[in-house]
């Protein structure tokens, strides 16, 4: 009996024959497992790249309106984050406040006032909706400036140039919130 035990143990340590389609499942199973791995991290990349570059048009946004707003800031910009897969966090919105009430008993200032709102609204280069928005709204208060001027009985010359100064920035329209979302 102890001569098929020595058999049986110098079988099990010799490797065991593996067929050619055996050796080529394997280095397939592991070649696709290596183009999982690629593709994952290409992925991760691109994503990361997306955040990063959301971030930069976020801020940069964000800080078109806070430079046009001046003294009509109501706060500072104000950013809602996600976090990537390197565990950073990274601006996928935001918005600026801004007064957009009239200026009490000067229609002259309103007017003033809202081409600035304006300004500040369409101020980055791909102005959103909400932005659009605000700049209707200091569209509205400017309609309301001249009206008041003519009831007030001001020369005609004073609202001809104050529409001068309204056409040169009525490019485009504004809103309460100035905001960047996706």
């Amino acid at each position: 009996m102890q001569p098929a035990a020595a058999s049986h143990r110098h079988q099990t340590e010799r490797p065991s024959p593996v067929s050619a389609e055996g050796r080529s499942a394997h280095a397939e199973s592991s070649l696709h497992g290596t183009e999982r791995a690629a593709d994952k991290d290409a992925q991760l990349t691109r994503e990361l790249q997306q955040l990063q570059a959301r971030d930069r048009e976020v801020r940069s946004h964000e800080m078109a309106h806070l430079a046009a707003a001046g003294n009509y800031a109501t706060s500072g910009a104000s950013f809602t984050y996600s976090r990537g897969p390197d565990g950073k966090l990274y601006a996928v919105a935001g918005e600026v406040g801004i007064d957009i009430s009239q200026v009490p008993g000067d229609p002259q200032a309103t007017l003033e006032k809202a081409a600035t709102i304006r300004r500040a609204a369409l101020a980055p280069s791909n102005p959103s909706a909400q932005d659009r928005q605000v700049a209707a709204q200091a569209a509205r208060m400017t309609m309301e400036a001249h009206a008041e001027l003519q009831r007030a009985g001001h020369s005609d010359q004073q609202t001809r140039d104050y529409q001068e100064v309204e056409q040169f920035t009525d490019e485009e329209e504004p809103q309460q919130r100035l905001s960047t979302h996706a």
